[in-house]
């Protein structure tokens, strides 16, 4: 074994709390979109011809988004938890923005790109997003703030004696 555990145990480094939040926030966020879906019975980009690319680029600018902003906030000492609301904002306009921007690339007019974006920003779509959003980044702060130990079975106290 190497060195002892500290016995207060300590913050999860920002590094590691920023990989898991993001990695947290694309499943959440696919499962979420996905289960929304289904809960309504409409398609997340009804539009049709679009194709997948504008969801793929919106969830791309959505998760660099979410894992910038989030980076920012955990770059503070402490890191504040009202730091999530600014990080789903942000992440939710990085979504619709690039959703709009993948649909034009697509070759659907601006009109067109324009209604895709604002029926997600105001569907329970979009509050998928934000709210996905919302709950990575206070997990990822949280991670970061609590002084929690390690998980320890029964037997390996030292004081059963």
């Amino acid at each position: 074994m190497s060195g002892a555990a500290d016995p207060e145990g300590g913050p999860v480094r920002p590094v590691t709390a920023l990989v898991f939040a993001t990695a947290a926030f694309v499943a959440l966020l696919i499962f979420g979109l996905g289960m929304t879906s289904l809960a309504i019975g409409e398609d997340v980009i009804a539009t049709p011809g679009l194709g997948q690319f504008p969801g793929i680029m919106a969830t791309a600018l959505a998760t660099l988004g979410f894992a910038g902003a989030l980076a920012t906030a955990l770059r503070r000492t402490p890191a504040s938890y009202w730091a999530s609301a600014w990080i789903a904002a942000a992440t939710f306009l990085a979504y619709v923005g690039g959703l709009w921007a993948g649909a034009v690339i697509t070759g659907a007019g601006v009109a067109v790109a324009t209604a895709v974006a604002g029926r997600i920003a105001t569907t329970w779509f979009g509050l998928v997003v934000a709210c996905a959003a919302f709950v990575c980044a206070w997990g990822g702060i949280a991670l970061v703030r609590t002084r929690a130990g390690r998980p320890r079975w029964p037997w390996e106290d030292e004081f059963d004696e």
